[in-house]
């Protein structure tokens, strides 16, 4: 009698267990179908104001036009943007909180002192948004008109000649030292707090050199204030067909800074791909993608999330390996 009533009871909770999995999925799948069901809160963990936050700013406005709830950026900066990345990877699983992040957001495992999640794990790419260069710019006053030329004045003179950049994790101070690293070159990094104050002292002939993204470089060299020296994708840009790559001085080096966006790992697959359906339908539309052209992005990839999780965690490889060979500590305080 009692082993009779214990199969009853196991099989009574296989049953319930099986039913709760069954309703967990329609859950979900209804979620998905209705998404979004409130606000959507796009996460940039940087300043306002800077090439990332203005990207961030034309696909979400694009986004609440097609989609029935609005789409709301947050400026969430603060430890090279792991403040950010924490928020998300904390918040429900559910979709309506997305990171909107960039190429530095590869490093912030060495950068900060023991982080509270590991990026990795915590958050699950979702879509790459744009692909573009970062232009190398000097100060106008710098004598050298040339990539070539800027080579070999600060060649000539090691260590004498500095750089800006958002500290080693930010993605001016990465590219910097890829550049500097591949041409064999010494010169001192200057970190600034954002990229405009760095524009600001290499408009005024403080610093020599100054990687920034083409979205506001492009504005920065054509509005005088510094001149362009070379873009740094494997090719030239058809976003300024003139400036020509480092590769063409001999640099053997090249990159491009991404721009993508990423949900806390829990989140189940149908809701993952309820959000890139919807960036997707958002990417496709014909002013974005004009407005993208302005700002200088090269391309718009087409990429699943299981393609972008790849694509990732390869970067973060890449970038992980560049500030190891630069000497970096790796979660120094």
């Amino acid at each position: 009698m009692t082993q009779a009533i214990g199969r009853r009871l196991l099989g009574g909770a296989v049953v319930a267990s099986l039913l709760g999995t069954a309703v967990t999925g329609l859950t979900t799948r209804a979620a998905a179908q209705s998404f979004p069901e409130r606000p959507v809160r796009v996460i940039v963990p940087y300043a306002p104001g800077g090439g990332t936050d203005v990207v961030a700013r034309v696909l979400a406005q694009t986004m609440s036009n097609l989609l029935p709830q609005p789409v709301v950026v947050e400026n969430r900066a603060g430890a090279g943007g792991m403040v950010g990345a924490e928020l998300v990877a904390r918040a429900p699983a559910d979709g309506h909180t997305i990171l909107f992040t960039n190429t530095g957001h590869s490093v912030l495992r060495l950068l900060v002192p023991n982080p509270s999640i590991d990026i990795r794990t915590a958050l699950s790419p979702v879509a790459i948004v744009s692909e573009a260069p970062m232009i190398m710019m000097a100060a106008s006053s710098f004598p050298a008109q040339t990539l070539s030329e800027f080579i070999s004045t600060v060649r000539a003179s090691p260590g004498r000649y500095d750089y800006g950049s958002t500290g080693r994790g930010g993605t001016n101070g990465l590219t910097a030292l890829m550049f500097l690293q591949a041409a064999g070159l010494a010169m001192n990094e200057i970190p600034y707090r954002g990229g405009a104050p760095a524009t600001l002292d290499l408009a005024a002939g403080r610093i020599a050199m100054l990687f920034d993204a083409s979205s506001t470089a492009l504005a920065t060299t054509r509005n005088g204030q510094a001149r362009a020296l070379a873009v740094t994708t494997a090719r030239r840009s058809p976003s300024a067909p003139e400036l020509p790559t480092l590769r063409e001085a001999g640099v053997d080096a090249d990159m491009s800074i991404w721009m993508g966006l990423m949900l806390p790992s829990m989140t189940p697959p149908a809701i993952r791909q309820a959000v890139h359906r919807a960036v997707t339908r958002a990417l496709a539309d014909t002013d974005l993608r004009a407005r993208f052209t302005d700002l200088g992005t090269d391309t718009i990839p087409n990429l699943s999330p299981a393609e972008c999780e790849l694509f990732i965690n390869a970067e973060i490889d890449r970038w992980e390996g560049l500030l190891t060979r630069s000497g970096f500590r790796p979660n120094a305080p």
